[in-house]
Formats: C-alpha cells, structure tokens, sequence
C-alpha cells in the first residue's frame, strides 16, 4: 500500500512521525512518501499546496494528512490554499467518518458510547468549499454578511448511502439529524434524500433527530445512538461534542473518504503553542491512520491490512489503559516520543 505522507503544521510533523513510527511496526508492506505542505511548502515554494502534491494524490492508494494551521495562512491569490478543504472538494472526499468510543477510565457519560457520525464533507454552511466559482459568504456592504448554505439532491444521496452502508456492519441503525423545523427547504431535501436511499436497506432502522435535541441525548443516551449522518456544520460540531464525552477530541479517529480516495486526518487542530516541545498526543492521528489502512483493505478485500488496522487499535486501548502511558493531556506523564514507543511495544504483542 503507497501511502502519501503530508505532515501539516504545528504539531503536525511530531504526531505524523510517531504515527509512520507504528504502522512501520506493522507486518504489512507499506510503503511511505513525505511531500510538505503548508507553512513549509509557503516558504519554499510559495503555496501551502503544491500542485505536484495534488497530482501525486490520484497516484497513491491513500494520504495521511497532519494537522495544518490555515489561520496562519495568507490570501489563497497569495498561496494561503487550506490543504485540508481543497483535497475534500478536489477529490470529492464527501464522507468525514468519525468512530467515537468511549473508554471508561476517560468518559464522564453515565453509559457507554460506541457510535459514528458520517458527516457530509463538501456543502452546508462551509462557505470556503460550497460552490463551484466564489465564496458562499459575502458582504454587500460593510454592515452586512451573508452566508449560503448548500445543500444538493447528490450530496444528501451519497452521504445517506455511506451511513447505511456502514450501519449495516454495525447495529443495523442510521439516524438522520436535521433541523427541517426551521431550515424547511434545504435540511427538508436532506431528509427527503435520507428516506429515498433507507428504501434500498430495510434491514436498517431510520430514526430522525432534530440537532439540539441530539446534542442532549449524546449527553443522557448516548448508547440509543449507532451510525448518525447529517449534514456538514452540524457533524463537526456533533463529532466535536462526542469525542470530548468518550474521553478526548485527541483520542478521536477520522478520515475524509470518497468512493475512490481516502485521507486520515486527526480531529484535533496544529495546537502551535506546544509545537517542537514533545508534548503532544499522537493518538488521534495513528487511530485515523488505523482507519486509512482498514479503508483501503475493505476496498481492495486485503485481510491482512484489515488485520493491520484493528492491531493498532487494539494496541492503543492496550497502552491508554494505564495513568502510567497516558500523554499529559489525558493525565499521563508521558511525551510524545516514549507514548510512541509504548505503543509500538504494544503493537508488536497484542
């Protein structure tokens, strides 16, 4: 498997080296290639995306992708491109896949969470990647704004058939959160597509939520909850909401995935105020790598990779089970470099 290897900003290059430092205790053939991107591609080459970088990516069976600092960033007509929106709607990435699970020495809930959230990756409310020519926010005179939010008959379909799907591996349950009592035309076509594609699994349960209400059961029920699919604003902030209650947005896995492509991606941000100190937490991004290779196996039907995948899954549980091999974030003493360690030595024994 060729994996491109793009490390991002801030903590970005410490989590993508311990994240190659554990697939490479994997026994599986991978094969790794390093392009830089953001503040460090601006520096040398005036774009925080290469075009060489987006040419690579069709080449290559999947790309892990490290945090970036697009705040930082300049005008995109001066090279400030965010890498991480331009690969979702370059390469039509639609589906943002968050797992979250719940670990009982880290959740405050009340009862287990064991859930995923499928979030439509390319429309809504994201105004920098919703049309096709300009932006979706705009300003016709200095005292007012306004923003579009997209929503398409495709892009509803798409990210519909991905949770069923998904569901169908799982508990066999899809709810569709919305909030078609207030955005009546364009959360109402979400549902409408929802229900058009819960005709073509019946063995599924649909189950419709509105957004706020939601929120609260991820706090009360969160064990009611199997696959969620929703749309674009209200997935991040969801998937934001429920890593935190099953214990930490850094301990959170995440990939950008379309019928052909996939991108890991950690859930968390570049965190530059602890960037070259050794301090930051890894997990989100090896876990979202794990993802990546179990993409991919399912894809191209490489039990070994799948294997590979839930190993490193295993092995993190392994090592996040004692205070004593917890990163400081999560109430450990470990850095970055001797959390990676255990989690290799880990690898190579479960």
């Amino acid at each position: 498997m060729k994996i491109l290897v793009l490390p991002g900003d801030g903590i970005g290059p410490e989590i993508t080296r311990a994240t190659l430092e554990v697939l490479g205790a994997l026994p599986v053939d991978l094969e790794f290639e390093t392009r830089d991107i953001g503040l460090a591609s601006l520096k040398t080459q005036g774009t925080t995306l290469p075009s060489e970088v987006l040419d690579r990516i069709p080449e290559v069976d999947g790309v892990i992708l490290g945090p970036v600092s697009h705040y930082e960033y300049p005008a995109r007509e001066k090279g400030g491109i965010n890498p991480s929106a331009q690969l979702r709607v370059q390469f039509e990435l639609y589906a943002n896949i968050r797992p979250c699970r719940s670990r009982p020495a880290f959740s405050i809930l009340r009862k287990p969470m064991d859930l995923v959230i499928v979030r439509e990756n390319t429309e809504g409310f994201y105004s920098d990647r919703n049309m096709f020519a300009g932006s979706g926010e705009f300003m016709p005179d200095p005292d007012l704004a306004l923003s579009v939010r997209k929503i398409s008959a495709r892009g509803a379909s798409r990210i519909a058939r991905a949770a069923f799907r998904l569901a169908r591996q799982r508990r066999r349950k899809v709810t569709a959160v919305h909030k078609a009592n207030v955005l009546k035309l364009s959360d109402g076509l979400f549902l409408r597509e929802v229900r058009k594609v819960a005709q073509e699994f019946p063995d599924i349960e649909l189950e419709e939520l509105i957004v706020d209400a939601t929120a609260a059961l991820l706090i009360r029920n969160p064990d009611r909850f199997d696959v969620i699919v929703t749309t674009n604003m209200f997935g991040d902030i969801l998937s934001d909401e429920a890593s935190e209650l099953a214990g930490s947005l850094g301990l959170g896995a995440s990939i950008n995935a379309s019928d052909e492509r996939c991108v890991a991606q950690a859930q968390h941000g570049s965190a530059p105020d602890i960037a070259g100190q050794n301090l930051a937490n890894p997990t989100s991004l090896i876990l979202s790598a794990a993802m990546l290779l179990d993409w991919y196996g399912q894809r191209t039907e490489n039990s070994k990779l799948i294997a590979a995948a839930g190993r490193v899954e295993r092995a993190v549980d392994v090592v996040l089970e004692s205070p004593q091999t917890r990163t400081r974030d999560v109430g450990g003493s470990l850095n970055t470099d001797t959390f990676t360690a255990a989690v290799v030595d880990a690898v190579k024994k479960v």
